[in-house]
């Protein structure tokens, strides 16, 4: 296996780190090939490989000349020529966006911008720059920190030093000691000017133990000072997600973005670096239980999107010594490298040794990790990925910079990257639900499409009234004004995301069950919710079967929808039933396909059921003043049974409901209006009841459609039900007492 050299923890003078003599093998990236002359090649054609390495290895040499300048005592740097000065700045910035910089490279570089040896401008510059080829080592960053105490810097090269250190988080090998500068950090709150910044490094490193009491006091007397500032905000909902019951003040319940991307100044560079030094790929892998070295996709889209490739920063750090075998590693460390990762059983003997990569990212291509991640619930951890994923897809992905459409596949690739781990995890991702709330007003429902509507189907189970003014008002725009079959996509995906709502909320009422009569006010929030995505789908549903003409390949997927609605009770467990639209079940009753009218049928029945049970419960009959489920529903039911039973089965329609005046039904030419809708006229059935009669009597040669009555209506009753109409057989035999025929 190929390790990649990552650097050690212990900090050594750079000359002697880069001196071929010694032979040290650690601190190995892009940078270090400068040191490995290649021989001389017989041929004598051109070579472009070589090309490129000669020129590496020249960018080496001037780098490693440009670092003893910088290393040079302060007094002699400082009376130096600004000409020399300017040309090793030259020299670091091409290299740095060239091949980025070796650990050890940006570990020098720190001290000098930040203790104060030059100005404000060689300071900028050289942060600006400080661009990792592969990681960035810990105790660099704590040095760094150290400086900040000593007051050489100013406050500008503060603020650009915190956002590198925010920029670079995922790069950073380790984060232990970091976090146990959390104090210091948030000692930084006081300064006006890095509060920003400060809050979004401590939103990053933020755990359960850091929350105290009086940090969430002295949180609260800067909100008090500065008003709702969306930085405070965002690290007080963290403090509130680790420990409920300090912060009493309410907070915005909906994700979103809550501080600005400090990623800006480096993310060309990083991804040039990126698919330099790890490679390219022209297709997605999917997600397997194996090996953990799956490469990025290839990307030529202005952004840091690049899925990270497992890396485990420790195993790495040891293998740039010597290359060990996973015994060694193990008696030596501890811990399970995660390039070792390969099987489900290494997983469930070493969870309790795993470290999670340094960039989050990478785990969305590697299915053990994302059991482990499931297995754990550590909310840090999905604190990282959520920061990760928001910062790839909010920042930089909506819809290519305003509909300029380029490389769509690499974009479409990214994100059923993402869908495949939703999907994984049965659990989907606030950071996705924030990019659909910015993103989804510029989409113009072509690209990505199957995408966007697998997104909207992840969306997690939130208050709806809050999320259709950001979400579902433009979807029905879109829906208003596609084709029949984006109508059918979106009605699909809502179709998804109610189930994915119902498992969510049928599992939560069982961790929490109720055992008082009044229901709890959270779970009536939660039906109320569901209630009004059925509404809306029902809203949604009854204008598109006016515009698209009462389609039936479109009512087939509104139908669909309703399979699900109608079974919450009994299914899902869960104290709400919610019927469809009138216009639905009169546009499926006078349907032309048997096979809608079967499916409504079938649907008919999963209420009946569903409402008797309902009414059996004596909880929910003495708490449903409190759930849209009320007494009207059974009314409304009634209204359709009654009218259904009317229609198929006594031949006296519309009793109930709507009625046609006689001048209606002549001006129809419909005779005998009472019978035209039963089991043997109605116009779906219709087929079926000549196919009867041909095959009972064959030798007739006129079809007597009015024959069939009793003994022959029971034959044609078993006739249809053998022609796969389950649907229709279920709902007559619960609903509907066959004895009554004559």
């Amino acid at each position: 296996m190929h390790a990649v050299m990552m650097p050690q923890k212990t900090g050594k003078n750079y000359q002697a780190q880069n001196r071929p003599s010694q032979g040290s093998s650690s601190y190995q990236t892009n940078l270090s090939a400068c040191e490995v002359k290649q021989k001389p090649s017989d041929s004598k054609e051109n070579n472009p490989m070589q090309d490129d390495e000669h020129a590496d290895d020249q960018d080496g040499d001037v780098l490693q000349i440009a670092m003893e300048y910088f290393e040079k005592d302060p007094i002699r740097s400082l009376r130096s020529k600004d000409k020399i000065l300017e040309k090793h700045l030259i020299t670091v910035e091409n290299v740095a966006w060239k091949n980025g910089l070796a650990p050890e490279t940006i570990d020098i570089l720190l001290n000098v911008a930040l203790s104060g040896r030059f100005g404000n401008a060689v300071n900028t510059r050289i942060l600006k720059c400080l661009i990792p080829a592969t990681l960035i080592s810990e105790d660099s960053v704590v040095k760094a920190v150290s400086w900040l105490c000593v007051g050489k810097c100013s406050g500008s090269t503060k603020v650009l030093f915190y956002r590198w250190l925010i920029a670079m988080f995922d790069f950073i090998d380790h984060k232990e000691q970091i976090n146990l500068l959390y104090g210091f950090f948030f000692a930084s709150l006081q300064d006006d000017v890095l509060c920003p910044y400060v809050c979004h490094l401590l939103y990053l490193l933020t755990k359960k133990e850091n929350v105290k009491p009086f940090r969430v006091r002295k949180l609260l007397d800067l909100q008090a000072k500065m008003g709702m500032q969306p930085h405070l905000q965002a690290l007080l909902s963290v403090y509130k997600f680790f420990v409920p019951t300090l912060i009493s003040v309410s907070l915005p319940v909906r994700k979103k973005i809550y501080f600005k991307n400090s990623e800006n100044l480096w993310k060309t560079a990083l991804l040039a670096v990126r698919q330099r030094n790890q490679g390219l790929c022209p297709e997605p892998r999917k997600l397997m239980l194996g090996p953990a070295n799956i490469r990025p996709l290839k990307r030529k889209w202005n952004s840091h999107s690049i899925i990270p490739v497992l890396n485990s920063s420790s195993h790495t750090t040891e293998c740039g010594k010597k290359e060990m075998n996973l015994s060694e590693y193990l008696s030596s460390s501890g811990s399970l490298p995660l390039e070792q990762l390969q099987r489900f059983p290494q997983l469930l003997e070493n969870i309790h040794c795993l470290e999670l990569p340094s960039q989050m990212g990478s785990v969305l291509n590697n299915s053990l990790l994302l059991h482990y991640i499931n297995c754990i619930r550590d909310e840090s951890v999905l604190l990282r990925l959520y920061h990760w994923l928001s910062q790839t897809l909010q920042e930089e992905c909506v819809w290519y910079k305003v509909n300029n459409y380029e490389n769509g596949k690499e974009f479409a690739s990214f994100l059923d990257t993402i869908i495949r781990a939703e999907s994984f995890l049965h659990e989907g991702f606030y950071s996705c639900e924030a990019f659909l709330y910015k993103s989804l007003p510029l989409w113009d429902g072509f690209c990505c499409r199957s995408q966007v509507l697998q997104l909207v189907s992840w969306i997690p189970f939130n208050n709806f009234s809050e999320m259709k003014p950001l979400l579902f008002d433009h979807l029905a725009h879109l829906f208003f004004t596609s084709t029949i079959y984006f109508k059918c996509s979106i009605i699909e995906s809502l179709k998804e995301l109610l189930q994915n709502w119902l498992l969510w909320l049928s599992k939560d009422i069982h961790v929490k069950p109720v055992t008082d009569s009044p229901l709890d006010t959270s779970l009536c929030e939660s039906m109320n919710s569901v209630f009004k995505l059925v509404h809306y789908v029902g809203w949604l549903s009854t204008i598109g079967m006016r515009l698209e003409s009462n389609s039936t390949f479109l009512m087939h997927f509104i139908l669909d929808f309703f399979e699900t609605a109608c079974d919450i009770y009994l299914i899902y467990n869960l104290p709400l039933v919610v019927l469809f639209p009138r216009a639905i079940f009169y546009s499926a009753l006078f349907t032309l396909d048997a096979s809608i009218l079967n499916q409504l049928c079938y649907i008919m029945h999963r209420y009946h059921k569903n409402l008797t049970a309902a009414k059996k419960n004596e909880l929910i009959q003495k708490a449903k003043s409190k759930l849209s489920f009320s007494s009207k529903t059974y009314k409304e039911f009634n209204c359709c049974l009654t009218t259904m039973v009317g229609c198929l089965w006594t031949s006296k329609p519309f009793k109930k409901g709507i009625r046609f005046s006689p001048e209606t039904l002549e001006k129809l030419g419909v005779e005998e209006h009472k019978r035209s809708l039963n089991l043997v006229y109605h116009s779906s059935l219709l087929g079926y009841a000549v196919s009867f009669l041909l095959q009972e009597t064959p030798e007739e040669k006129t079809i007597n459609l009015s024959s069939i009555q009793g003994k022959k209506w029971n034959l044609y009753l078993d006739y249809l039900f053998s022609e796969e109409l389950q649907g229709l057989k279920l709902f007559i035999e619960s609903c509907i007492r066959r004895s009554s025929v004559s």
